[in-house]
């Protein structure tokens, strides 16, 4: 199938305008819903077009659950990724042929997915960040890619439709999402918001892009022709259908109050360049059209592309070879142990004072203590599927150690609160038995963090007072001080994070006994295999962070402010807890002076990275490059990821990264948000982190820099020292 050559739109175009053109004015407007009837005179059935699948077929049943998003990010490994979503298409599939075959059309039963969600996690609070590829625009341009390509495959028929969301410029705050205008710079938005949809488009070939619910700039993203006409079609030429959010035309006319009504809503989408309604539209349509608002003819036109992607699905063919798949490749052994070794790549390390992996033999017992510890959500996050077999940390912890050493297990708190009544309990009233089985055992595993009660959308995170937004970035309840208490115990703690986002720990971090920390995100319905895996030594942990973990949500700009003004680690102009790319290992692997290649005039440069495994260890690392414009006027304040790779390495092992760096990286967007050169010295970071204070700290080494001269064609390779850091305390 691979080798087929993909149905092109041009030659799908053909099947589908006949389709419409068969199509009464009455039935055109009734398919422009998201749940379209069937038409069975021209052999059209029903179709519902809402599937989720971030991180594995979601809400359909028994599916495969991988990482969430953030977490997969953390590996950095576009390739795993590509393998993560090849089986999410065909989970997606089965689900498909066999919904089709009982007659059952409903909601997350179809092929066209609303994944993945290429949205910039630029502010901690947001609750949703958990379902993106972080912070960085370039990381999320390649993670996004990847998936896309996995989803869609390569056949002659789209596995799956991908649907890139949430166009354009969308990342909270939740409780007022309906009715928010972000307001931001064309330079901000296209060097920060837009690369990522642009990759999805020109380089996955994205099928689908999905609309956001707030304004951009004063206009409603669903019937904002600028970005969709002019941006989407006209500047990058996407051909696919475009979808909005769940009732986001409701909107329109409501909390935005940009038009009068559901009537001038439907004229101004259809004209913006939506192709599909989540939500009633029609009425609204066949009002506009019986006005003589619209013409049929534009509706026609707008329904075109939904109906040439349902032919690249092969829906209306004999010859599609996915509709061979069955039910039984649904959460397949192969699937969950993909699932466990994406888990493993995604933990990052964030400090060891050597107890990691553990040694079996320098303990006699362990104690594995809260709120998520024994829980299935831990796992999961938001939009999720349902495991077959799925393995909570305490569980898999159990079956590691079965007849090695004993496993006690106390809860020590809840989630956000106590359980019990105040008039009934203290407040404190689990923590005793948590101290107590703490003090027994010779090590503590600490389970702490959220699940998608706290943060996540909008009406889904019924514990959360800010409508699945964080209002502070610390442990929420208890936790904190359980923490505390856990740690004055006086035994070695490996406190385990759970969670879309990074946790401030408020000095506990440098509490003598804290002997490690590691963020585990949502790992996926084996995360308790993973997590023991990892600990036991089994593998190295080796992923990195895609996000800053900030000291405290004290200095952030306003959460409602798009301008990116100290977040992200482009932005920063302090010292964070833990910084963006960064991640240990079991071992210790050192960079050594790279060399550097510039293609004549073409500003495209070749970076190879030699990298030493020095320790006992096998690892994974990720290389990493980031890019420095300080004689721009129109560049980021620090510097941009512009490559990564991951190399395997073996004890005692050197190998050479081998990197390209294409000539966007070295172009600015201006105040109009073109691209244009403004400039010819830049500096390369390469190495294992970025080149902030910070990094260069935690890992005891700084990236070498590479000076870089295109006027002369001058390259320089400096020593790394502080020089190369930058930063400064809060």
């Amino acid at each position: 199938m691979a080798g087929m050559k993909r149905l092109s739109r041009k030659e799908a175009a053909v099947q589908a305008k006949a389709l419409v053109a068969g199509m009464s004015a009455h039935e055109c407007v009734e398919q422009l819903n998201y749940d379209a009837p069937g038409i069975e005179r021209l052999g059209i059935p029903p179709y519902n077009y809402w599937n989720e699948g971030l991180h594995g077929v979601a809400r359909a049943g028994t599916a495969t659950v991988f990482p969430q998003a953030i977490g997969m990010a953390a590996s950095f490994d576009p390739d795993l990724l590509h393998s993560v979503a090849e089986v999410i298409a065909t989970e997606g599939r089965a689900k498909y042929n066999s919904s089709v075959q009982l007659g059952d059309r409903d909601i997350y039963k179809g092929l066209t997915y609303w994944s993945p969600n290429l949205n910039i996690y630029r502010d901690p609070r947001w609750g949703r960040g958990q379902e993106t590829y972080g912070e960085d625009p370039y990381l999320t341009s390649r993670m996004g890619v990847a998936f896309i390509r996995g989803l869609q495959g390569e056949g002659k028929y789209l596995k799956l439709a991908a649907a890139a969301k949430h166009f354009a410029v969308h990342s909270g705050p939740e409780a007022i999402r309906h009715g928010f205008d972000a307001r931001i710079s064309l330079q901000e938005l296209y060097r920060t918001y837009l690369p990522a949809f642009k990759a999805a488009v020109k380089e996955a070939d994205v099928e689908s892009v999905m609309t956001a619910y707030n304004s951009l700039n004063g206009v409603p993203c669903s019937v904002n022709a600028e970005l969709i006409n002019h941006i989407l079609r006209q500047e990058w030429g996407f051909q696919g259908h475009v979808v909005t959010d769940a009732w986001a035309l409701e909107d329109v006319y409501g909390d935005h109050t940009y038009a009068s009504d559901a009537q001038e809503t439907m004229v101004l989408a259809i004209r913006a360049g939506v192709n599909l309604c989540t939500g009633r539209c029609s009425g609204a349509t066949a009002d506009a059209l019986a006005a003589g608002q619209l013409g049929e003819e534009e509706v026609r036109e707008a329904l075109e592309p939904v109906f040439r992607t349902r032919v690249r699905l092969g829906m209306f063919a004999d010859d599609c070879p996915y509709d061979s798949i069955g039910i039984d490749q649904c959460d397949t052994e192969d699937h969950r142990d993909l699932s466990m070794h994406m888990a493993q790549e995604t933990f990052v390390l964030l400090h060891n004072s050597g107890i990691l992996p553990l040694d079996t033999n320098a303990y006699g017992s362990v104690c594995v203590v809260g709120p998520l510890a024994d829980s299935r959500s831990a796992l999961l996050g938001n939009y999720f599927g349902t495991p077959t077999h799925s393995t909570t940390i305490l569980q898999g912890m159990e079956s590691a150690l079965k007849g090695i050493m004993p496993v006690r297990y106390a809860q020590g708190c809840s989630l956000t609160g106590n359980h019990a009544r105040s008039e009934l309990a203290h407040e404190d009233e689990g923590e005793s038995e948590a101290l107590a089985m703490a003090a027994a055992s010779d090590l503590v595993v600490a389970v702490m963090g959220m699940d998608s009660s706290i943060e996540g959308e909008q009406g889904d995170a019924g514990n959360s007072m800010g409508a699945g937004d964080r209002g502070q970035l610390g442990l929420p309840g208890r936790q904190e001080h359980l923490l505390r208490a856990l740690l004055d115990v006086g035994k070695p703690v490996v406190l385990l994070l759970v969670g879309g986002g990074g946790f401030a720990l408020h000095g506990l971090e440098d509490h003598a006994n804290m002997a490690a920390i590691m963020q585990i995100w949502y790992p996926g319905g084996q995360g308790g295999r993973a997590v023991a895996g990892v600990l036991l030594g089994e593998t190295s942990p080796s992923g990195k962070l895609p996000i800053t973990v900030y000291r405290t949500h004290a200095g952030l700009p306003s959460f409602q402010e798009y301008e990116l003004g100290n977040r992200t680690y482009r932005f920063l102009d302090r010292l964070p807890l833990y910084p963006f790319g960064y991640g240990l290992t079991y071992s210790q692997t050192k960079v050594d002076r790279p060399s550097v290649v510039l293609s004549g005039g073409s500003r495209r440069i070749s970076v190879g990275v030699p990298i030493r495994n020095e320790g006992d260890c096998p690892v994974s690392e990720v290389v990493q490059i980031y890019l420095a414009h300080h004689e721009s006027g129109l560049s980021v304040p620090n510097w941009n990821l512009v490559a990564f790779t991951r190399v395997d390495l073996s004890p005692d092992e050197q190998v050479v990264a081998d990197l390209e760096i294409g000539p966007e990286a070295f172009m600015e967007f201006d105040s109009q948000g073109k691209m244009v050169v403004d400039g010819d010295f830049f500096t390369l970071y390469a190495g294992i982190s970025q080149p902030d204070a910070r990094s260069v700290e935690l890992l005891g080494q700084a990236p070498w820099p590479v000076e870089v001269n295109f006027a002369t064609g001058g390259v320089r390779i400096l020593k790394p020292g502080p020089a190369a850091v930058a930063g400064k305390t809060e």
